[in-house]
Order: structure tokens, then C-alpha cells, then sequence
């Protein structure tokens, strides 16, 4: 019971104080709080259009989410999700590029799994640098994401740019249209709402039966809960340490190629900056596996509350004209408490339930050894 009011009554009550200190704030503004609320519900809610941005919205910060349920359980922090989104981004153009005539049902598939590939070499290297080398995972993950955005960069500027922006002299860095055999299919007819969402859906699914279903997961969340006794048992740490960031790479990865194949535009572009193609999904994707507890069923429901507050905020500032600023400020706040609430659903959720837990998988994972 105590385990349960930690996973859902905490976050949930986290976000509704968040909005309400931004509701004061807007206040203080000189604006209506109560119309501010109805702009915030009614632009990501409230029609069949709000609907749709809002799931397009949570598709990759589930596709990050789900990968960041894996890297955490496994005691290892992500903090790479942008990069590895322009990893798997780049790697997935490239190849709708180099082979364009591909039909549509070999094209597709090779897309994303080469979004997924190179969002886990991205993602592995600061796995392997962690377990074999030492270096704080934290540290080379964000350092990697500033390579990424430089190697986007050069790209889309330079082999990858589309050559109309040469011959126009605007040089805007975004490929050509993409192949239409690799444009992810669109759903019930609608010109907007494309597969991505079953996709990152299925891809929470599948780190769900890898963590709780599987072998590797069970060693993986021994290592998460201690790296001694899962060693004593006969895990390799280390292996695991670097499969878990990779497998976590693989999935921003996957969400990178989302993003590209199931753009409107249909082709890879930037502003210059990293959030110019991910629009911030390898933060705010962390924030929804914390909101949902680091399960990554709980992130479906997480992903989609976050996505609906990032498209109901801007929706928010046009209706009551209040700095973009706040809005900003009320993300940021929603992130702050979300964060800062884990720590309390972890105290809620101690005792000995981990300890009983951890003693529980090395002893199944040493059955399965000997």
C-alpha cells in the first residue's frame, strides 16, 4: 500500500502544486488564473487537434522515458538522451539517403533500426567508458551531447544539406524530403497523428518484459540494487553497466528516427541547437520516467501527462498573454518537483522491501548460474 501512494498520490500531488504556484504566478501578472487553467486543459485536451499534438508531444519523452527506466534500474544515470536522439536521427537519415529506392516494407524497418543502432553505440560508449574506464556516466553523457549537436551540425550543413538550400543561397541545414517509402504510416486518416505513438508504446512494453520477464533484466536490476552481491552471484557488472546505457541509447535512438520519418516536413532539420531537432525530449523524457516511479508502464501515463502540459502551456501564454518566459519558469517548476518528490517516494517506499528485493534476485540469479 505505502509502495503504491508513493508511485501515484506523490507525483501527482508534485504536479498539482507546481500548477498552482504557476497560477499564483499568473496572478501576480495581472491575468486570470481560471482562464489561464481552461487555456492550459482545452490546449492539450480539449479538441480532436489538441488530442493529437499531445500525443505526438509524449511519443519520443516515452520512447526516452522507457529507455531511462533501464539505465536507472541498472544504478547508472542518462543523462544523454539528446544526443543519442541526434545519434539515431542522423544514422536514419543517412541511410533513407544512401539507399532511397528501397521499397517501403524493407526502407521502414532499416530507418528505425538504425535510429536504434545509433542511439545505442552513442549510448554504449558512455556505458563502456563508466564500466571499464570509471568515468562518471553523467559527466561523458553530456559532454556526447554536445559532440552530437556539433557532428548534426557539420552535417546538416554541409554532406547531409539539401542541395535546393545551395542553389537558393538560404543554406537552412535540413536534408532533402526524405523517401516516401520510409514516412511512418499514418492513422484513421488523419494528415497528423502517424504510428510513432504505437511504436514508443510498444517500446515501453518491451523494456517492461526485459526488466521483470527476462534473465538480463533480473541481472540488470541486481546490479541496480547492489553491484557486490551481483557480483558474488556471478553478474558481469560491467556487461551489464554497458548494455543497460545502450539499450537506453537505443530507444532515444528510436525516438530520434521518429521524429525525422514522422515530421510533417519529412526530412531532418535543426535551429543549430540540439533542441532546434528533439525539442528537449532527452531531458523531459527523465522526467517522465520519474514521474512514472522508474516503471516503464507507469511512463505510457507519465509521458502523455507531460506532453500534455508542455502543448497546454503554450496555449496558456497565448490566451492570457503572459511572458513566454513563465511558461518556461512553470516547465521548470513541474521538472524541480517531480524531481525532488523521487527522493521522498523512495523513503516512503524503504524499510526493507529493497533489501528483500535485492536478496530475492541474487538468490534467483545464483540459482540460474549454478
Amino acid at each position: 500500500m505505502r509502495a503504491v501512494l508513493a508511485k501515484t498520490a506523490i507525483p501527482i500531488a508534485a504536479v498539482i502544486g507546481a500548477l498552482l504556484v504557476g497560477l499564483l504566478a499568473v496572478a501576480a501578472l495581472g491575468a486570470d488564473p481560471v482562464r489561464a487553467l481552461e487555456a492550459l486543459v482545452q490546449g492539450s485536451l480539449g479538441s480532436r487537434d489538441a488530442l493529437i499534438e499531445t500525443v505526438l508531444k509524449a511519443t519520443p519523452l516515452l520512447l526516452v522515458g522507457a529507455g531511462i527506466t533501464v539505465a536507472f534500474r541498472t544504478s547508472v544515470i542518462n543523462i544523454g538522451g539528446e544526443g543519442q536522439m541526434v545519434a539515431g536521427g542522423l544514422l536514419s537519415t543517412s541511410t533513407a539517403l544512401v539507399v532511397p529506392d528501397l521499397p517501403a516494407w524493407i526502407l521502414l524497418p532499416l530507418v528505425l533500426a538504425m535510429g536504434l543502432v545509433g542511439g545505442a553505440v552513442w549510448g554504449g560508449l558512455a556505458g563502456y567508458l563508466k564500466a571499464f574506464w570509471g568515468v562518471n556516466e553523467i559527466l561523458s553523457t553530456i559532454m556526447l551531447n554536445i559532440v552530437a549537436v556539433q557532428l548534426m551540425n557539420y552535417l546538416l550543413r554541409g554532406p547531409l544539406i539539401d542541395p535546393g538550400e545551395i542553389e537558393r543561397g538560404t543554406r537552412i541545414p535540413q536534408t532533402e524530403r526524405l523517401p516516401e517509402a520510409a514516412d511512418l504510416p499514418l492513422l484513421f486518416g488523419d494528415d497528423r497523428l502517424h504510428s510513432g505513438p504505437l511504436i514508443a508504446v510498444a517500446a515501453a512494453i518491451f523494456a517492461y518484459i526485459l526488466l521483470w520477464r527476462t534473465t538480463f533484466g533480473l541481472r540488470l536490476r541486481a546490479v541496480g540494487l547492489s553491484q557486490e552481491s551481483a557480483k558474488y552471484a556471478g553478474v558481469n557488472v560491467r556487461w551489464s553497466i554497458t548494455s543497460a546505457l545502450a539499450i537506453s541509447g537505443a530507444l532515444a535512438g528510436l525516438a530520434g528516427a521518429v521524429l525525422v520519418f514522422g515530421a510533417e516536413s519529412h526530412r531532418m532539420v535543426t535551429d543549430g541547437s540540439t533542441a532546434g531537432f528533439t525539442g528537449n525530449a532527452g531531458f523531459n523524457g527523465i522526467v517522465a520516467a520519474l514521474f512514472g516511479g522508474l516503471h516503464p508502464l507507469w511512463t505510457i501515463p507519465a509521458s502523455f501527462l507531460f506532453g500534455a502540459l508542455l502543448v497546454g502551456g503554450n496555449s496558456l501564454q497565448r490566451a492570457v498573454q503572459v511572458p513566454s518566459a513563465l511558461i518556461l519558469a512553470l516547465n521548470g517548476l513541474v521538472v524541480l518537483t517531480v524531481v525532488s518528490t523521487d527522493l521522498v517516494r523512495r523513503r516512503l517506499a524503504a524499510g526493507t522491501d529493497d533489501a528483500h528485493e535485492a536478496a530475492e534476485l541474487v538468490s534467483a540469479e545464483a540459482e540460474d548460474t549454478s
